[in-house]
């Protein structure tokens, strides 16, 4: 599966900074020193739906940390997955009557295209869980043979007992655990399973449904949790830095993914980092496909919204937060677009060299996006009320706020 086209990351001058982020797993900031060059796994979408903006939010979260990344000299190896096969892509299709592997194509498609409208660096290897299933199929029976997984009416499970670091990621009790199980796609009430939250790695082929050869395992298809493990462990192997998603993925799905890896190899722990974006929502409620409450990417575009604008309303909101989107939000988006635009096409301006270093330094303090706007203000005010004789200032300006923030002046 092929990624999207990567716009140019101008360089700047100076030095980057090191990132100072907040790990999910300590429950407090860690500096990331990941070397020459950096790994990141950033979990993908199951594609039967458009991009909304609380993917097009979380995407542009780890976009940043690329940028700071790449800012300080260092190289990015950036994996991210496609749930190309999956019970709501199945739902979907079936809905819609048709077929479900041409949905999972034709969204992932328009997600490549808001991707490229929105600027987002693309990873290195895009990989759709189909694609996987090869190398999926022996981690299963590798679990199987360390007794860390057993067989249910033909269907195989993850025994979260065999992993002494089982929660570790989330820090949650275990009916807390239960309950988001059962939200969010686990099912902790069947009857057979050693432990309740126990998830599936293989399930048996289907009636109607795709399966794929399983060798030992028979036919079937793989679970959620096990194909980011496959992929990430094939790309980047143990111990990288960043494992990277929504918040709503902290469990069950990076929870088990840590425990699956952590088994599979013996070693501790799976990332360096576990960094979880927030929600957003829309009328009162957090935006989701099964609520329908969406405010898309692709319908923004084709309303005549420039995607800088939409890149800037993400901004605004620091990457952790929960937060709603509004009408208001995107006009001032647009607003700021529109002073920025008109402060770097001025042929001078207030020195800007500072300016850089202040974004710079508000991305290393966990991508604390919205102070790196207020800088790039306070730069813009000045310019309009004392104007300002550093020809070269506009052009650093804009240079910085498209290396640095994506946004494209």
């Amino acid at each position: 599966m092929h990624a999207w086209p990567a716009s140019e990351v101008p360089a700047l001058p100076g030095q980057g900074r090191d990132l100072r982020i907040h790990d999910t797993a300590t429950g407090g900031p860690v500096t990331l020193d990941p070397g020459p060059v950096a790994r990141i796994y950033v979990c993908g979408i199951t594609p039967y739906d458009a991009t909304h903006i609380g993917h097009a939010a979380t995407y542009n979260a780890f976009d940043l940390v690329q940028r700071v990344w790449l800012d300080n000299k260092r190289q990015v190896h950036y994996v991210q997955n496609v749930t190309d096969v999956d019970d709501p892509l199945l739902e979907r299709a079936q809905r819609d009557g048709v077929d479900w592997a041409v949905l999972a194509e034709k969204e992932t498609a328009l997600f490549r295209e808001d991707m490229t409208a929105l600027r987002m660096l693309p990873p290195r290897h895009y990989i759709g869980a189909v694609e996987a299933i090869p190398g999926i199929v022996p981690l299963v029976e590798r679990l199987k043979e360390l007794g860390a997984a057993y067989e249910v009416e033909g269907d195989i499970y993850f025994s979260v007992e065999s992993d002494p670091h089982f929660g570790e990621v989330s820090h949650l009790d275990a009916a807390a655990m239960r309950l988001l199980s059962a939200e969010r796609g686990g099912d902790p009430d069947r009857p057979g399973k050693k432990n309740p939250l126990d998830p599936m790695l293989w399930m048996a082929a289907r009636e109607g449904e795709p399966s794929w050869d399983g060798g030992s395992l028979g036919r079937g298809r793989p679970g959620w949790h096990i194909e980011c493990v496959a992929i990430a462990l094939d790309h980047l192997g143990m111990g990288f830095d960043v494992q990277g998603g929504g918040s709503d993925l902290v469990f069950p799905h990076h929870e088990m993914g840590a425990s699956h890896a952590q088994v599979l190899t013996g070693e501790f722990p799976m990332a360096k980092a576990y960094v979880h974006a927030g929600m957003v929502a829309l009328h009162g409620e957090k935006m989701s496909k099964s609520k329908g409450n969406l405010v898309f990417v692709s319908q923004l575009r084709r309303e005549g919204v420039d995607p800088a604008a939409i890149r800037l309303a993400l901004l605004a909101h620091h990457y952790r937060s929960d937060w709603e989107w509004t009408d208001q939000v995107l006009q001032d988006a647009v607003t700021r677009l529109g002073h920025w635009r008109a402060a770097v096409s001025r042929p001078d301006g207030p020195p800007a060299d500072a300016l850089v270093e202040e974004i710079r330094d508000a991305l290393a303090d966990d991508l604390n996006a919205p102070a790196a706007l207020a800088a790039v203000d306070r730069w813009v005010v000045r310019q309009e009320e004392t104007g300002g004789t550093d020809t070269g200032a506009p052009g650093i300006v804009s240079r910085a706020v498209d290396a640095l923030l994506g946004v494209a002046l």
